[in-house]
């Protein structure tokens, strides 16, 4: 996976520079993408303008300086949220209930921050474990409150005093009678599924573009940006984000590097038709949405735009951009294998899976996974191998993406994996679309008869600024395993953190003339063998 956190404006706004224009520089959600291409999100957003040969970028801000932020850190700046549910309330993440789904979220939560306090209640104070004396003790001292699917009139009538107190509060699914509030200022909610309406004109433009940010995250309907959420109103009214650092522009630094060091690619770019559409069409995305972004890049992927990425992050990281791989959660893998300890070259032949057996040209399909932006992508193969090479070995991921004009396109990535110091882990590396990523990946559980695997990973794209993580489900033909395998799939995904109802399942259909197949003079198992059962 790969980012380029770079997102230029679309072309008449190259063209039409005005000096009375301000945007802010909306906020961008951390991904945790699988076999991900090349993602260029919204954050950063410039005005290019062209005069004779020389490309200027005007940083849209009031002062030219990006803001929208929590003062620095303090030890005054805790975290206090307060998740207050309807109770039976059933959430669209595969009917799961919102008390689950807000009490993952509250571990989730941790591993950003260990200080992170979320308490989650049911708006039943009759609840032993809800009681009132514990809500209002919660309450009093929270400075975040969260309310889903709140509607009954008591729970209303009761929750709204404490709504005027509370400096930030988000409803979602609740009475009308229940009101948003940012930063101590009510945002009036609009009636048509939209979460916030118009902000009065005293707000800002990063107030503005905050609200939206949640409300779109929040309707993608997923674990990842839930927590988002949270973090980007943490980030911006409590204290500083660690992981939302890279969401901030860094000034007319960037553009003196983007002049000095890449102007022939950025020129280039603007002028090349494809890498300008992909500008324009990045331009359109939602800052949260990774699927519209994504699919800009699938359907006008080119050598330019990979030119163009590759001076201005990876060469130079104009950007000024840094992102480690998160150490949390600590994924263990699998020791023993058919009554064996786990070796690094079985491991690998986990890796291999079903690649040259039979009429397999594949090691695994992809059946889910429990990353939002890339596992609703269709025909998800893997294709595990070791190289001509000593010791090498190598992954190549193909997918399907459907492109903005409707085709169905392929796309193949290559990434170069090395053995862990912990037998069954590995540490991966690409250089997608000019951005490299890093990624450490976990094999923590496949099936005596190779029938499904569950492979966890994290990673970051260090110079777009990127992290995430996440885990895939495998089986040889894209199918859910069997029934009777369920009770020992959940302790696998549970070892990584991840709830069952967090996955995506990956569309196997109509996945036809797929380009698979392998480097000649490639070498596949070592010391497993698969039996293909007809």
């Amino acid at each position: 996976m790969s980012f380029l956190n770079l997102q230029p404006p679309s072309l008449h706004r190259l063209l039409n520079y005005n000096h009375t224009s301000h945007s802010s520089i909306p906020f961008r959600p951390h991904a945790t993408p699988i076999h991900r291409s090349l993602t260029l999100p919204s954050f950063f957003r410039h005005k290019f303008i062209s005069s004779k040969r020389v490309l200027y970028s005007i940083l849209q801000t009031d002062d030219g300086v990006a803001t929208c932020s929590a003062e620095p850190d303090n030890p005054n700046n805790y975290v206090k949220i307060v998740a207050i549910v309807g109770e039976g309330a059933v959430s669209p993440l595969k009917s799961a209930s919102w008390l689950d789904v807000m009490l993952h979220t509250a571990n989730r939560l941790k591993w950003v921050d260990e200080d992170y306090e979320m308490q989650v209640f049911t708006d039943n104070n009759s609840d032993s474990n809800t009681s009132v004396e514990n809500l209002e003790r919660a309450l009093m001292s929270a400075n975040l409150l969260l309310i889903v699917s709140v509607t009954k009139p008591d729970p209303v009538k009761w929750i709204q005093p404490y709504i005027q107190k509370i400096q930030n509060v988000i409803c979602f699914d609740s009475s009308s009678a229940l009101q948003n509030k940012l930063g101590g200022s009510f945002v009036p909610k609009e009636k048509n599924s939209k979460i916030f309406n118009r902000i009065s004109n005293r707000k800002t433009n990063e107030t503005i573009e905050l609200a939206r940010t949640i409300s779109e995250a929040w309707i993608r309907n997923n674990s990842d940006d839930i927590r988002f959420c949270l973090l980007v109103i943490i980030n911006s009214y409590i204290k500083p984000v660690a992981i939302l650092k890279n969401l901030r522009a860094q000034g007319f630094s960037t553009l003196n590097c983007m002049v000095k060091n890449c102007g022939r690619q950025v020129l280039n770019c603007l002028l090349d038709p494809d890498c300008r559409k992909a500008l324009e069409c990045l331009n359109q995305c939602s800052p949260v949405d990774q699927v519209c972004n994504y699919q800009c890049i699938a359907s006008y992927e080119s050598p330019i735009l990979e030119e163009f990425s590759l001076c201005v992050l990876q060469k130079h990281n104009c950007l000024d951009l840094d992102a480690k791989i998160p150490e949390k959660p600590l994924v263990p893998p699998m020791v023993n294998f058919r009554g064996e300890i786990l070796s690094h070259e079985m491991a690998e032949d986990l890796f291999v899976g079903w690649l040259g057996v039979g009429d397999f040209k594949w090691s695994w399909r992809v059946v889910s996974g429990q990353n939002p932006a890339y596992d609703q992508f269709p025909c998800q193969y893997q294709l595990f191998y070791r190289g001509k090479a000593r010791g090498s070995f190598w992954y190549e991921p193909v997918f399907q993406v459907k492109t903005l004009d409707g085709k169905l396109v392929w796309r193949r990535r290559k990434y170069r994996v090395k053995r862990g110091k912990v037998v069954g882990t590995f540490y991966f590396s690409v250089l997608d679309n000019g951005v490299v990523s890093n990624e450490y990946w976990t094999i923590v559980d496949v099936a005596e008869d190779f029938s499904w695997g569950l492979f966890h990973y994290s990673g970051a794209a260090r110079v777009a600024g990127q992290c995430y993580t996440g885990a895939v489900l495998v089986s040889p033909n894209g199918e859910y395993p069997n029934e009777r395998e369920k009770d020992r799939l959940l302790l696998a995904l549970d070892r990584c953190c991840i709830k069952e109802w967090e996955l995506f399942d990956v569309n196997n259909c109509s996945c036809k003339d797929p380009p698979l197949g392998v480097p000649e003079g490639s070498h596949l198992h070592a010391t497993l063998k698969v039996n293909h059962q007809n």
